[in-house]
């Protein structure tokens, strides 16, 4: 799927996105969706789409088709063997969530324990090719509605970047994303950037650490959010230990799905730690089950989860995700994600396929 315009972060730029969704069915007949969300290299996480087509074909498939069990939780610990590929699992994860609200004539959203029947929508502006672009962009999400604008830095595209922003756009609430291209020894350019009064910094560092963020924290005014070395609930546990964020950034994909994503949820509100649902450029099916997960309580910032026309010409469910004036999205009352699947669409789009039945393993 080509993208409406080009997407740019420390990692590279991205044009279109080559996306695995996976179909789920029950001996009654009842199916559920899942998008996976590792991109086409292996820059933002170890997994990348070819390895994530062969992970779930070949190795978590069998762990959880034919099998019997009485909750979508459960589909987890089927595949606990396995270590990391947390993407792969979420794939086949989130699907199964989606077949039993469906099974359960339930909206997701309701069934996973959510209670906000709307939620706030930020933005993700990438590196642009120029300033000039960057503040024609923001114009045009402010004027759209969104809550939060959140551009991506680096360090060709930071402090000078981040001023003109803020002198243009006065008191906006804006994020900046590094996705790990800085280190301490920029722990000075952090402290000059206090100024400019950002929602966040996120995930400055290596996308593997905790303690260095724990030591840059220390140092600085701004709240770091913590995003790539959020893998798992004890990753949690830890820099809530070190203190090495003040805000953390859940993602479905990164932490293995909907079941791992509650429980950090349940963490960080006990610990009373803000979160937000974080973007993968994801497709409608992706984006339906983050507007389900945004949905807990836990989630109180404005989140990555936008309208599909920011990303597509057209997206591959119906309606279309669509965001108010007031920069909100109102979560739907359907069962499952709540939004109707265009197999045509999907079927054009398709370049490759696996079908696999239980009783043929």
């Amino acid at each position: 799927m080509p993208l409406v315009h080009f997407f740019e972060t420390s990692f590279g730029r991205t044009y279109d996105r080559r996306i695995i969704l996976a179909r789920v069915e029950d001996e009654d007949g009842f199916e559920g969706w899942g998008e996976c969300t590792c991109g086409e290299m292996p820059a933002y996480s170890e997994e990348w789409t070819d390895s994530c087509w062969e992970t779930i074909e070949k190795i978590l498939v069998p762990m959880v088709i034919g099998k019997e069990f009485e909750k979508a939780t459960d589909v987890w610990w089927l595949m606990r063997k396995v270590r990391g590929n947390r993407m792969s699992k979420a794939t086949l994860e989130t699907a199964v969530w989606d077949l039993e609200a469906k099974k359960l004539n339930v909206p997701l959203w309701r069934h996973l324990g959510g209670v906000q029947k709307e939620i706030d929508c930020g933005v993700s502006i990438g590196i642009q090719d120029s300033v000039e672009q960057l503040l024609e962009k923001i114009q045009t999400e402010i004027d759209a509605g969104y809550k939060r604008i959140k551009i991506k830095i680096a360090p060709h595209w930071d402090y000078e970047v981040i001023k003109t922003v803020r002198e243009t756009f006065g008191d906006i609430l804006l994020t900046g994303d590094a996705n790990s291209a800085y280190s301490l020894d920029d722990i000075e350019l952090f402290k000059r950037m206090d100024k400019f009064d950002l929602m966040m910094f996120e995930q400055p560092l290596s996308h593997d650490d905790i303690s260095d963020h724990a030591k840059l924290q220390k140092e600085i005014k701004t709240p770091i959010c913590l995003d790539e070395s959020i893998c798992y609930p004890d990753d949690v546990r830890k820099v809530l230990e070190f203190e090495a964020c003040k805000i953390i950034n859940v993602k479905l994909g990164r932490v293995g799905g909907h079941a791992q994503a509650r429980v950090i949820e349940k963490m960080c509100r006990e610990a009373e730690i803000p979160i937000w649902c974080g973007g993968m450029l994801e497709a409608g099916i992706g984006r339906a089950h983050n507007i389900a997960m945004s949905t807990l309580a836990g989630f109180t910032l404005p989140g990555d989860v936008s309208a599909s026309l920011r990303y597509w010409h057209e997206d591959i469910i119906e309606p279309e995700v669509k965001v108010s004036e007031n920069g909100t999205i109102k979560a739907p009352e359907n069962a499952g994600i709540g939004f109707e699947i265009k197999r045509d669409r999907i079927d054009n789009l398709t370049v490759k396929k696996s079908e696999i039945e239980a009783n043929n393993m």
